[in-house]
């Protein structure tokens, strides 16, 4: 959010007595968000991904395992992991710049109690199948609680209209389009949980909607989230020229339109337009020109700036894959090879790597635990999802039974890249602000 904004009008004064109470109350709000996203990435995320990976390994079958087990997996890693953070994120962002009133701090908790109730029933209807025609609904139904609560709490800011006639940034307008793009995967999520309540047979959404709802989830919501927040940040903690807007804007129509054309049937049309996306948001980014300046690196590893450089060539290898995907997938190998290339290759990334830069700020201006853990998360995660992109294609589509072998070393190696990052960012939450060790030094 942009930092020289002004509160509006109605925002409710606060005495400084207040005001420093209320920053703590929403520090913990966020710490509190950021240890419930940690929890779905690591159990019912990760480890269950890893236990899926082993098993469909030791069968050499994507067949033999149960289609719910890893619909529960993706749910709890997009929604219960990075919907957490976002949420968390959108509620102490604009609550500290005065935007939101007071109140929004209990709304942030009780939207939290609901998502992460909800986040769980879906997982474990899926997993056991324990009721699920009851968990899958009401499980769908407390997320969208949860959201709506934040919905309506943040859609009172209105990003940057307080002077008459200012446009919006075009930043701000991708995060409100992955805003819009988040409601509308757990309306669907929504709908087709009571559906299959209904009608199914299984905990378990069929596959070709499973496959257009995966990919409003990742380019609708996930991926534009990173570009809007990207050419907020990136040319401070980079040093890049500033954003493309205009070809921001473009890259988040397109990708859009190749949902809708996903949507309305014409795959390989949809599957051409996103690595059109991927492109125009690179270009417009500036991620790989020469930075004006040095990036800004004070506290992290100074391999930050690599990493989320590289996180852009698992952008392009994604949405590259995703089209080789449409056009000759047989067996499930390279559709899946393009959405782990997509969601832990460049979402996980960017998270990792923008995550442990600005969340111990956010977090009561704490400094980062172990910059040397950082650097060990992500090159665990960029061997692990190498090793599972490089692997998955030839074990799946028959071309190597060697391949096999590797599949579970690379989800070994992810999981310890995981483990790494919530160990950092929980044992950074653990230690006492920056001035409050400054002063007792």
């Amino acid at each position: 959010m942009s930092g020289n904004s002004r509160p509006i009008a109605n925002t409710i004064p606060v005495v400084p007595g207040q005001s420093a109470e209320r920053e703590l109350r929403l520090q913990r709000a966020l710490i509190g968000y950021i240890v419930a996203g940690l929890f779905f990435m690591l159990l019912p995320g990760t480890f269950l991904g890893v236990w899926n990976l082993i098993s469909i390994s030791s069968r050499h079958a994507l067949e033999t395992l149960s289609p719910g087990w890893l619909q529960a997996h993706g749910h709890a890693q997009i929604f219960g992991w990075i919907g957490t953070f976002v949420i968390g994120i959108g509620f102490y962002s604009l609550s500290k710049m005065g935007r939101l009133p007071a109140f929004a701090v209990s709304r942030a908790w009780a939207a939290l109690v609901l998502w992460t109730a909800g986040v769980a029933l879906r997982w474990a209807a899926g997993v056991v199948e324990w009721h699920w025609r009851v968990l899958l609904p009401v499980g769908a139904l407390l997320e969208l609680a949860g959201f709506l609560i934040f919905f309506r709490t943040v859609s009172g800011h209105r990003p940057g209209a307080d002077r008459a006639g200012q446009k919006r940034e075009p930043w701000m307008l991708l995060v409100m389009a992955s805003t819009a793009g988040f409601l509308a995967s757990l309306v669907l999520n929504a709908y087709a949980a009571f559906r299959m309540a209904w009608e199914g047979g299984q905990a378990a959404l069929p596959h070709v909607f499973d496959q257009r709802l995966v990919a409003l989830e990742v380019w609708c919501f996930l991926i534009p989230a990173i570009w809007g927040f990207n050419a907020r940040w990136l040319p401070v903690f980079l040093g890049l020229p500033a954003p493309n807007g205009r070809f921001l804007l473009t890259a988040l129509a397109v990708a859009w339109a190749g949902v809708f054309a996903i949507f309305a049937g014409a795959n390989r049309v949809g599957a051409w337009l996103l690595p059109v996306a991927a492109l125009a948001a690179l270009y417009a980014l500036n991620v790989w020109r020469r930075p004006l300046r040095p990036p800004k690196i004070d506290g992290i590893h100074r391999s930050f700036p690599l990493f989320i450089r590289a996180a852009y060539g698992w952008l392009l290898v994604g949405s590259g894959l995703w089209l080789i995907a449409a056009l000759a997938d047989r067996s499930g190998g390279i559709w899946g090879a393009a959405r782990h290339a997509l969601t832990v290759g460049y979402v996980s990334t960017m998270v990792f790597a923008i995550g442990q830069r600005v969340l111990p700020a956010f977090g009561g201006m704490r400094r980062l635990y172990s910059p040397r853990l950082m650097f060990a998360s992500l090159a665990a995660l960029t061997i692990g999802c190498s090793l599972r992109v490089a692997s998955e294609i030839p074990a799946y589509e028959g071309y190597s039974r060697a391949a096999w072998r590797v599949l579970p070393c690379s989800a070994a190696i992810e999981l310890l890249a995981v483990s790494l990052f919530a160990i950092n960012l929980v044992a950074t939450f653990l230690r006492p602000p920056a001035h409050r060790q400054n002063a007792a030094n």
